[in-house]
């Protein structure tokens, strides 16, 4: 959860595309300036595996680093690998996530979800605007650090 959460030291990320698991580990390996090894290593972990969706490669990082903001190692990931990065806010809305762009730019977006054998499959990305339907589904987004954008 974007740098408000209580279970530190585990991220859990969707990359806009299908990419090698050893660049994504690369990627997060230059953000924190330390290794990041497959589950079964030493250090911090990291799994990586595929699913379908607009956001095909899933991340989930054990053992992160206390002292990295997820969301601003999120976005530097990002800006390694050219690809944009989900991963969630601060709201436990189930629809809403912190969209990490290749640019730099943090924003807050809607998906929506399936959960599927393989994994969630994200599709149909949004802006959070504040009076999107899925803006009503869970705590409200106004509350995140991350405000809606103007719609």
């Amino acid at each position: 959860m974007a740098d408000g959460d209580p279970t530190l030291g585990l991220w859990n990320w969707s990359i806009g595309k299908r990419i090698d698991a050893d660049r994504v580990r690369g990627a997060l390996a230059g953000a924190l300036e330390r290794s990041v090894v497959p589950l079964g290593g030493a250090g911090v972990l990291c799994d990586v595996y595929h699913v379908g969706g607009d956001f095909p490669t899933l991340v989930d990082v054990f053992l992160a680093p206390a002292g990295f903001a997820e969301a601003t190692t999120a976005s530097a990931v990002s800006v390694r690998l050219g690809e944009a990065v989900l991963l969630p806010d601060d709201t436990l809305n189930p629809t809403r996530y912190v969209l990490a762009e290749p640019d730099g730019t943090l924003r807050p977006v809607h998906v929506d979800e399936v959960e599927t054998d393989d994994g969630p499959e994200r599709r149909h990305l949004r802006p959070c605007t504040g009076s999107d339907a899925a803006c009503a589904l869970g705590p409200g987004c106004g509350g995140s650090r991350f405000r809606p954008t103007a719609g």
